[in-house]
């Protein structure tokens, strides 16, 4: 078992809690219905974005105890589309953790009755924990116990610096 922190400038580490990503990993089932159809009858991806926030927000949370708001979307992939009737999965999980923000996956499924899942979409959001007012909170530090969980961890880093350098870009 590995316990990954990020060093926090702002308080005392030994105060912080620490959660393993199995503890706020979500998942939402949908059927698609009509209205979230677009013109050419496939769902439309601006809802997919908003069930992808929502399983996102909610996995932040959980993870925070806090209330959180999303920060950034990274990696949108649309892989293939999803049909009226179709039952859509979507499962979140945590990936990695900064001081106040929280990174975390969304994969998005199609269900077939008999249980089958073919992936249709890939997300990766960071969330900012806040408090009350708005401000940000310390989040729990994440403990990774599988090596999948691990190359996860170490993918966020990256991602992390990619963001980093996006935004002194001005992206």
């Amino acid at each position: 078992m590995y316990i990954y922190e990020y060093p926090y400038e702002g308080g005392n580490m030994e105060q912080r809690k620490k959660k393993h990503c199995s503890e706020s990993i979500t998942e939402q089932m949908y059927q698609i219905r009509p209205e979230h159809l677009n013109g050419g009858g496939r769902l439309f991806g601006g809802r997919l974005m908003e069930w992808i926030d929502e399983v996102a927000s909610l996995v932040g949370i959980r993870h925070a105890q806090s209330n959180v708001i999303t920060a950034s979307v990274d990696n949108l992939r649309f892989i293939r589309g999803a049909y009226k009737n179709d039952l859509v999965l979507l499962i979140g999980r945590v990936t990695y953790v900064g001081n106040t923000s929280i990174e975390v996956r969304v994969d998005t499924y199609v269900e077939s009755l008999a249980g089958i899942r073919r992936p249709i979409n890939r997300a990766y959001l960071t969330l900012v924990a806040v408090d009350q007012d708005g401000r940000p909170v310390l989040v729990p530090e994440l403990v990774v116990s599988s090596e999948s969980e691990k190359a996860e961890w170490e993918a966020g880093i990256k991602r992390r610096e990619m963001r980093r350098h996006r935004k002194e870009e001005g992206f």
